[in-house]
């Protein structure tokens, strides 16, 4: 199985770049974020003539979630499950995918250290936790991904003293994202790439892409049934370069489960 993430950044604006992408990357799982749609305007027609269901997860202008899937859509949740504080955004879809308890996420931004948003950011992401122990076992097949608007460690941006003062990098949000490891999740991108200098995101300003001034806020954690599976992770850099591009790359895991199997 072939499951992805991308922050598409307005899937009105970039619904082509995303059916040529699944045209050539044929990912089994898509999980999208961003798309800045309500649910009566997502093309659920469109991505089923190219053989995926999917759940959207969304209220028009800001944030929205999806999962796409041609191995299955079950059980879908739309926010925060019962049991947790329901969210105020649309940031959050959960389904089983092919046997895999798949989730999207689209963590909120913080904004700036003492912002009230930057306090809804760290709930965020205790309700997150909350929600997985809820709907989930560490020993089953479970994968969370998306933006997480964090970079959990200071090789996951350019130039950590530019980010001193700033949100992504604090202490409170990265201890956040690695409490989501204590529950029992592995980080896919560093079970099989240690190197420094991988991002999935660059600013539209000042020519960050072409500097590669990035960050890596975009994630993939897996359950460790499913990291015994993990075959390889990419960066798809060449979706972010283009007319129209997301300022995000797709992030992208193969699974060792066959695809007859999952469904």
């Amino acid at each position: 199985m072939r499951i992805a993430t991308w922050n598409v950044n307005s899937l009105k604006v970039r619904m082509p770049r995303v059916e040529e992408w699944l045209d050539y990357a044929k990912p089994d799982v898509l999980c999208m974020q961003e798309t800045k749609l309500a649910d009566s305007q997502f093309p659920a027609l469109a991505f089923s003539g190219l053989g995926y269901e999917s759940v959207h997860h969304g209220s028009g202008q800001w944030n929205g979630v999806a999962i796409l899937s041609r191995v299955g859509i079950d059980n879908p949740i739309y926010g925060f499950c019962q049991g947790v504080e329901a969210d105020q955004d649309t940031r959050l879809v959960t389904a089983t995918c092919g046997g895999v308890k798949v989730t999207s996420v689209y963590v909120p931004n913080g904004r700036a250290l003492g912002d009230p948003h930057y306090d809804y950011k760290l709930s965020w992401l205790e309700r997150l936790r909350a929600h997985l122990e809820h709907t989930a076992d560490p020993s089953e097949h479970v994968l969370v991904c998306g933006d997480f608007n964090v970079a959990p460690e200071d090789r996951d941006v350019w130039d950590p003293k530019r980010f001193v003062g700033s949100t992504h990098v604090t202490e409170p949000e990265r201890k956040a994202v690695a409490s989501l490891l204590d529950w029992g999740l592995h980080d896919a991108l560093r079970a099989k790439h240690q190197e420094d200098r991988l991002y999935t995101y660059w600013d539209y300003r000042a020519g960050d892409f072409h500097q590669h001034r990035g960050m890596r806020i975009d994630l993939v954690l897996l359950s460790e049934s499913l990291l015994t599976r993990l075959e390889w992770v990419l960066i798809d850099r060449f979706a972010r370069k283009g007319k129209l591009p997301s300022d995000h790359a797709p992030l992208l895991v193969d699974l060792a489960i066959e695809e007859a199997a999952a469904r």
